[in-house]
């Protein structure tokens, strides 16, 4: 199909701006196939109910026809139905498991497959409240045996690294917490 038979939508209400357009235009370049797994969806008259910022990205690129598994032809939605896929196409209904996202995923891949990281701010907290109260006796009564734990902080770019790391060494059956405690003992004495 010729790239300009398809008209855009002039009453489209979602755009792209700069970075997120560029990365639409990399992931056109990079993943073509995507093309075809999600196409551009066009009325009975060519206008584009789906996919508006597809085809002004292809055009930016330079195409001029389209293979025909681009492209899906609507032609028996009614207006009120044509108004609604075009909303309900840019709805996201679920939400992202920042966690699976951080175990099984790189952040530089989703970055440029255009997903939004948030940037999660560290917040301080005051844990000197806890420093009035002496419950060591009890937890020692409590953990008799037991192994404790802390939690440590990493920077974002650091926590898949150090997870690895951590994991790495708990299936070699090493005491990890020893293994740091001996580092920051030496760290403090060189101090």
């Amino acid at each position: 199909m010729k790239l300009k038979e398809i008209k855009p939508n002039p009453n489209n209400p979602r755009v792209l701006r700069d970075d997120k357009f560029q990365k639409l235009k990399q992931s056109i370049t990079e993943f073509p196939k995507m093309l075809s797994l999600r196409p551009m969806v066009i009325d009975e008259n060519n206008v584009v109910l789906g996919g508006n910022m597809r085809l002004r990205a292809l055009q930016e690129l330079g195409f001029t026809d389209v293979e025909e598994a681009w492209v899906k032809r609507s032609s028996d939605l009614t207006e009120e139905e044509k108004k609604r896929f075009i909303i309900a196409d840019n709805v996201a209904f679920g939400e992202w498991d920042w966690d699976t996202l951080a175990n099984d995923w790189e952040v530089v891949d989703l970055e440029a497959w255009g997903l939004d990281i948030p940037q999660f701010k560290a917040v301080d907290v005051d844990y000197s409240i806890l420093d009035d109260d002496d419950v060591s006796q009890q937890l020692e009564d409590m953990t008799d045996g037991v192994k404790k734990a802390i939690q440590i902080e990493f920077e974002a770019e650091h926590y898949e690294d150090a997870f690895a790391l951590v994991k790495f060494w708990r299936d070699k059956k090493a005491y990890v917490g020893g293994m740091i405690m001996e580092y920051l003992k030496a760290e403090k004495d060189k101090l």
